[in-house]
């Protein structure tokens, strides 16, 4: 992992949105466009880096953080160690990204908060879903989501 040189601003902050988060935006493109004007380094990260390529790609945001096969908080914490930017910040959707901010030494905002105080707007929560990009595990659907289902049918199967 490491930050894109080549695509550094000027400003005083880092600024890394969750993939979830990047997925509430309802203008990804304008939203990070309009964010590399006051941050220094802006980016998305996931434990998914294909999946956080894709949708980079699919809106044509430059990611200004290499991901490799590392997990969100090992590339929080090398974004963290790298940027020479005063604040760092990681926008959120979840109480799991909470924590990670808080623990790698990042401010968090809810990206509802962040997208108020920047002027973004927020896709309908319709039209992607009410978990507003959730990863397959926050919706239920990855390995998290297989166990909960699997633990709690062999709890009932037991009453």
């Amino acid at each position: 992992m490491g930050i894109d040189a080549t695509t550094t601003g000027d400003g005083d902050v880092t600024l890394v949105f969750s993939l979830g988060a990047a997925r509430s935006l309802a203008d990804p493109a304008a939203a990070f466009a309009d964010a590399r004007q006051w941050s220094r380094h802006v980016g998305i990260v996931a434990n998914e880096a294909d999946r956080v390529a894709q949708f980079a790609g699919d809106y044509g945001i430059d990611n200004d953080y290499a991901l490799t096969k590392w997990d969100k908080w090992g590339t929080l914490a090398d974004i963290r160690e790298q940027s020479a930017a005063p604040r760092c910040v990681f926008v959120g959707t979840t109480r799991a990204d909470e924590r990670v901010a808080t623990e790698t030494g990042y401010e968090f905002l809810r990206v509802d908060e962040a997208a108020e105080k920047a002027g973004w707007e927020l896709s309908d929560p319709s039209a992607t879903g009410a978990d507003g990009g959730a990863t397959d595990d926050e919706r239920g659907r990855g390995r998290l989501g297989r166990l909960r289902r699997a633990v709690r049918d062999a709890i009932s199967r037991l009453r």
